[in-house]
């Protein structure tokens, strides 16, 4: 099986800010949220990936083919910054994924005859049902 290529972290841009929700007293002072920016276009990712990631159905990927993906959930930034591009490589490896085409197959004769069988016995069940007046 392929593996999906490996996000380059030069190519990967980290701004600092604030968090957040409750944090006590470090809240309002401290910047510990990474917010990560990566551009699909200028990105060195195989073209076909680029064109699966630019397509691909995600509210984190902008109209202009930048990711945007906000890490607060530590108290490190280095520790939001590694979850945020953490994150990243798991959408390039969903996008990476190519399902199997599905080949149609035909149903055999013997699993036809089985089924019209069991129709059929089905159908005389319900025909004895039916009280006739005679």
């Amino acid at each position: 099986m392929k593996t999906a290529p490996k996000v380059d972290p030069a190519e990967v841009q980290f701004t600092a800010i604030r968090a957040q929700g409750a944090g006590g007293q470090n809240v309002n002072k401290v910047s510990n949220a990474a917010h990560l920016r990566f551009d699909i276009t200028a990105s060195s990712l195989p073209e076909a990936l680029k064109a699966r990631l630019l397509a691909w159905p995600d509210s984190r990927i902008g109209s202009d083919g930048v990711v945007v993906i906000k890490a607060q959930e530590h108290r490190s930034l280095p520790m939001n910054q590694a979850d945020a591009l953490a994150r990243l490589q798991a959408l390039v490896d969903a996008a990476a994924h190519v399902p199997k085409a599905r080949k149609a197959t035909r149903p055999t004769r013997g699993s036809q005859q089985r089924r019209l069988a069991s129709k059929s016995k089905r159908s005389e069940i319900k025909a004895g049902r039916q009280g006739r007046p005679e």
